[in-house]
C-alpha cells in the first residue's frame, strides 16, 4: 500500500470535494466521448500530423527517433490537452481545482508524493525480475529508443523538462480528468482505474512489451493514490520524481 501522511488517519474521512448540480445529470456518452478526446491518441496523432506536415519528421535519416520531434509533440500535447481539460471542466459547471486538488493541503500531498517513491521503485523492480525470470520473451525491445535521444549534457536537461512537464505533470492531470469522469460520471471508479492503466501501459509498446507492463502497473498506483486522496499533487510528485531518476539512470549509465 502507498504510504500516507502522518496525520492522514484523521484526514482520511476528509470529504470529496462537492460535485457542480450538473454532475451526474450527464448522459453516458457525453463522459465517454470527454474521456476518449482526453485519452492522448487523439490529439497526439494530430499534433504528430502537424508536425511532420511543418517538416519535422518523427524519424532522422538513419531510422532512429528525432529528439526534435519526440520534444515538440510532447510538449505541445501537454498545452493541448491540459487547455482542453480545463476547458471541458469549465463548461460543464466543475472546478478544476477541486478536481486536482480536492480538500487537501498542497504540502501534506507532497509528502505523500515523496514518501510513495520507494514504494513505486520496490515495486517496478519486483516485477521487472518477475517478467526477467518467468516471461523474458516479453523485453522484445533490447535497447530503449529514448534513451538514445538523451546524447548530450543539453539533451539530458531537454529530455529532463519534458519527463516533469510531460510526464509528471500532463499524464498526472490526465489521469485524474479521466478517473474523475469516471468515478463520477460512469459510475465506476474500478473501471476506470484499469482502463487507464492499460491504455497508459499500451502507450509504452514502443519500448517493449515489459515496458509496458511495468508503465501500466505505475499507472495503476499513481491512479490509485489520486483515488485515495482526492488530490493530483501527490501523483505528479512521485511521478515527475520517478521518472527524474529513471532519466538520470539511463544518462549515467
Amino acid at each position: 500500500m502507498l504510504p500516507a501522511a502522518p496525520d492522514d488517519l484523521e484526514s482520511a474521512a476528509v470529504r470529496p470535494a462537492p460535485l457542480p448540480a450538473s454532475a451526474g445529470t450527464r448522459r453516458p456518452w457525453h463522459a465517454w466521448t470527454e474521456i476518449l478526446l482526453c485519452s492522448g491518441y487523439p490529439t497526439q496523432i494530430m499534433l504528430g500530423e502537424l508536425l511532420k506536415d511543418t517538416g519535422i519528421p518523427p524519424l532522422t535519416a538513419d531510422g532512429s527517433l528525432s529528439a526534435t520531434f519526440v520534444f515538440a509533440l510532447s510538449l505541445a500535447d501537454t498545452a493541448v490537452l491540459v487547455a482542453l481539460i480545463m476547458w471541458l471542466l469549465i463548461r460543464n459547471g466543475e472546478h478544476p481545482r477541486d478536481v486536482f486538488l480536492g480538500r487537501r493541503r498542497a504540502g501534506e500531498e507532497t509528502v505523500v508524493g515523496l514518501l510513495s517513491v520507494p514504494f513505486v521503485v520496490a515495486m517496478v523492480l519486483a516485477l521487472t525480475l518477475l517478467i526477467r525470470t518467468f516471461m523474458p520473451f516479453l523485453h522484445n525491445v533490447p535497447d530503449n529508443p529514448l534513451e538514445g535521444l538523451l546524447g548530450t549534457q543539453a539533451g539530458l536537461w531537454m529530455f529532463l523538462v519534458v519527463v516533469i512537464v510531460a510526464g509528471g505533470l500532463r499524464e498526472e492531470l490526465q489521469r485524474a480528468f479521466l478517473l474523475h469522469r469516471f468515478k463520477h460520471d460512469l459510475g465506476n471508479a474500478g473501471a476506470g482505474l484499469v482502463i487507464t492503466s492499460i491504455a497508459f501501459g499500451l502507450g509504452h509498446t514502443l519500448q517493449g512489451w515489459d515496458a509496458a507492463i511495468l508503465t501500466g502497473a505505475l499507472g495503476a498506483a499513481w491512479g490509485l493514490l489520486y483515488l485515495q486522496r482526492g488530490s493530483a499533487v501527490a501523483p505528479i510528485v512521485s511521478h515527475s520524481l520517478f521518472n527524474t531518476g529513471e532519466l538520470l539512470r539511463a544518462f549515467l549509465r
